[in-house]
């Protein structure tokens, strides 16, 4: 398993063009090894989280706010239903039974009837599952996350988020190969 991670040095903001915010910076990972277009503006650490509208299981909207007071690590994956989003998500929900003041919040293109069947199929009580499906480009363009070409046009790319009680960005990872699992270690020494 590799861990190589992006830089993540300011870059502009990102302008609206019609339904959707593009970035005047866009980025590239790999699947499998063939480059990925990826749009947006990943975030910074020492920059305030952009705000996101998220569905919840119980199909409500999950928004920075929903969470208000916590340490959030964003958990952003393609699908459930790959091998390395589901590790990833065993993985950071085992770690949060011992994070105080803290959220997993693991996003995903799935529904949320799928996320949850996942989670509950799993017995993974430690994370928050919110999905993409309702406006998750908007979601995916403000976190420098949106796919834009290939196989997983219109999903996310693999990234790691962490967030402090304020919502200012403590850690980020964009996984350059979406195969690839996150740096679990490095993601969760920044909640030390």
């Amino acid at each position: 398993m590799t861990h190589r991670a992006r830089a993540c040095a300011p870059s502009q903001p990102a302008r609206r063009t019609g339904a959707l915010f593009r970035s005047t910076n866009m980025s590239k990972v790999t699947l499998g090894g063939n480059p990925i277009d990826i749009a947006g503006t990943f975030p910074a650490v020492g920059s305030q989280a952009p705000d996101f509208k998220l569905v919840g299981k119980d199909l409500a909207d999950l928004t920075l706010a929903s969470f208000a007071g916590k340490r959030k690590v964003l958990n952003i994956v393609p699908s459930l239903d790959t091998p390395t989003c589901a590790t990833s998500t065993r993985k950071f929900n085992e770690a949060a039974s011992s994070l105080d003041n803290t959220v997993v919040i693991v996003v995903s293109g799935d529904l949320p009837f799928a996320a949850t069947r996942f989670c509950t199929t799993e017995g993974l009580a430690n994370v928050v599952t919110a999905s993409t499906f309702r406006g998750g480009r908007a979601f995916a363009n403000a976190y420098g996350v949106d796919v834009t070409s290939g196989p997983l046009n219109g999903l996310t790319a693999r990234a790691v988020v962490v967030l402090d009680a304020q919502d200012k960005v403590i850690h980020a990872q964009l996984v350059d190969e979406i195969k690839d699992e996150p740096n679990y270690d490095a993601a969760l020494a920044a909640l030390k």
